[in-house]
């Protein structure tokens, strides 16, 4: 009799058939290759479980510090003045109050007219002439004014003709060459330079251009501030007084009175 064993792995089935006179064990054998992966299956979201209940309300925190003040905002416009009220009417007139102190003695009255000049006396002889006072010291001298602008400059006179040029001088005699060498000889001495030659004579001077016409004046500055006036010399003594002619006179206009 023949016992048929299957053995189901993730390999592909393998059907083993064991016999009453089963001989040796075989090697087991070799691992078959892994199968081609099979298709994803659908993902199939399952139903949102309940809400959970809601959790208790947490502790307040602590207050935050207070911010910076704003700024202050425009000072609002100055609101129109209400309508003047009426007149209130007057008041009882007040009791009469005490006499005032006596006021101050008034200001003293214009001087009278003056009276009628009495008549001239004999004038006395001159007294001696005081001697003249020191002359006082001379104020400074005024700021001299400003200069007046220049004068325009008058056209420049024409060119003198130009001298004719002198004679060149005769070229001076050239060194002698020397003789051709193979090899570079040294270079011959530079002869004498020739002797200049005269110099001309100058051409005669140009007659000088007319003299261009003389601006125009330039106005006057302002005069300097005059210096201040030097103190005044001390008053000469007075002379002696003249006899007094009109001693009479009042005698007489005393008789008349």
């Amino acid at each position: 009799m023949t016992t048929f064993i299957v053995v189901e792995s993730i390999t592909p089935q393998v059907a083993v058939a064991l016999s009453a006179d089963q001989g040796p064990q075989g090697a087991p054998g070799a691992t078959g290759p892994t199968g081609p992966a099979g298709a994803t299956g659908p993902a199939i979201t399952g139903p949102t479980g309940p809400t959970g209940s809601t959790g208790g309300t947490g502790a307040t925190g602590a207050t935050g510090s207070t911010g910076s003040t704003g700024p202050t905002g425009p000072t609002g416009s100055t609101g129109s003045t209400g309508s003047t009220g009426p007149t209130g009417s007057t008041g009882p007139t007040g009791a009469t109050g005490p006499t005032g102190s006596q006021g101050s003695t008034g200001a003293q009255g214009p001087t009278g007219p003056t009276g009628p000049t009495g008549a001239t006396g004999v004038t006395g002889a001159t007294g001696a002439t005081g001697s003249t006072g020191a002359t006082g010291p001379t104020g400074p001298t005024g700021a001299t004014g400003s200069t007046g602008p220049t004068g325009d400059i008058g056209p420049t006179g024409p060119t003198g003709v130009t001298g004719s040029t002198g004679a060149t001088g005769a070229t001076g005699a050239t060194g002698p060459t020397g003789a051709d060498s193979t090899v570079p000889g040294p270079t011959g001495p530079t002869g004498p330079t020739g002797a200049t030659g005269a110099t001309g004579s100058t051409g005669p001077t140009g007659s000088t251009g007319a003299t261009g016409a003389t601006g125009p004046t330039g106005d006057i500055g302002p005069t300097g501030p005059t210096g201040a006036t030097g103190a005044t010399g001390s008053t000469g003594a007075t002379g002696p007084t003249g006899a007094d002619a009109t001693a009479l006179p009042a005698i007489l206009m005393l008789g008349g009175m």
